[in-house]
């Protein structure tokens, strides 16, 4: 049986309103996607399906999402992610989030994953990354730790991984987080030597 995700929509309030809806996306190819009132149903299998698009399709025919159930979720999932990387700080041994999450709601991670992109310009995949990377640059500024140290804390294969992420999604490379944090204590010392004067 194919895995499926269910978007609820507000403002299908009638049999043309699915007519409607289903001929848009059948413009986009998703000829497996089931519509009924007030909800759309993906197939998870699919690989041409693009949530962005459904998502400004909905809204260009004058429907709304149903936020509130999902946001909640969503929510869900970001203090999972957290709780996640908080764990591998802890303990050293690696999460892998899929598990993780689904865990963590009691959700198949297929559905959870097609529903956080949906609400967000990215996948969750990418959120887990973007989470770590801002874990990361937070434990080279304010901590003494290495790259190194840190990518084997979060699970990375190599610090070579790790540092072409910190490249890709921050611009930057270790050093710089490292100069940053030789700048704050060059500031917090003089401040010291500073009071100590009085």
């Amino acid at each position: 049986m194919a895995k499926t995700s269910r978007i609820q929509v507000k403002g299908m309030v009638c049999k043309r309103c699915i007519y409607v809806l289903s001929n848009e996306l059948s413009k986009l190819g998703l000829e497996h996607a089931d519509i009924r009132l007030g909800e759309v149903i993906l197939y998870n299998d699919d690989p041409d399906i693009d949530t962005h698009k459904i998502k400004d399709i909905l809204q260009k025919l004058g429907f709304d999402l149903l936020y509130n159930k999902h946001q909640k979720i969503i929510d869900d999932i970001k203090r999972a992610v957290d709780k996640g990387i908080r764990q591998q700080l802890e303990t050293g041994v690696a999460v892998k989030f899929s598990v993780f999450i689904s865990k963590e709601l009691n959700k198949e991670y297929g559905g959870l994953s097609t529903l956080f992109s949906f609400f967000h310009e990215y996948t969750l995949e990418k959120f887990i990354i973007l989470s770590k990377i801002e874990k990361v640059k937070e434990l080279l500024v304010y901590t003494d730790q290495t790259l190194s140290d840190i990518a084997y804390t979060l699970g990375y294969s190599s610090p070579a991984h790790l540092s072409n992420q910190l490249k890709k999604y921050t611009g930057f490379t270790s050093s710089h987080f490292k100069e940053v944090r030789s700048n704050k204590l060059a500031i917090i010392q003089k401040s010291i030597m500073d009071n100590t004067r009085f």
